[in-house]
């Protein structure tokens, strides 16, 4: 199962790439994989202020419904429109074109995982 290096982590199943103080979120090929073929997600808002732990959308699969959570501090500041039309890219490129929404950061995040902590994580639940 492929966790990219220069990315971090949450223990749900999200990452989060930073880059000029805005922060990428998507959900992990482990999470995509667990969930099947993804076939609607719901984003939050462009403009939407979010908590890092706090409820912010959810994926749906085949197979079930999983929550997604805000991974940072921040305001909402894009969406991937892409995802409304195709939402299997998440399954198939979730690392890159199945990201899911762009977090301008209010603050930096500190309790996000290490890519070798998110792969301990993952060897735990399988």
């Amino acid at each position: 199962m492929s966790v990219p290096a220069e990315l971090s982590y949450t223990s749900e199943h999200e990452w989060v790439a930073i880059a000029d103080g805005v922060a990428t979120v998507g959900i992990t090929a482990y999470a995509a994989e667990a969930l099947g073929d993804i076939v609607y997600v719901e984003a939050p808002e462009v403009g939407v202020t979010v908590t890092a732990g706090e409820t912010c959308g959810e994926v749906e699969s085949t197979k079930s419904v999983s929550d997604i959570y805000a991974p940072v501090n921040g305001e909402i500041v894009a969406v991937n429109q892409a995802l409304s039309d195709d939402p299997e890219i998440v399954g198939s490129d979730p690392y890159g074109q199945g990201w899911l929404f762009k977090v301008d950061l209010s603050e930096e995040p500190t309790d996000l995982l290490s890519p070798e902590q998110y792969t301990q994580l993952t060897e735990g639940e399988s």
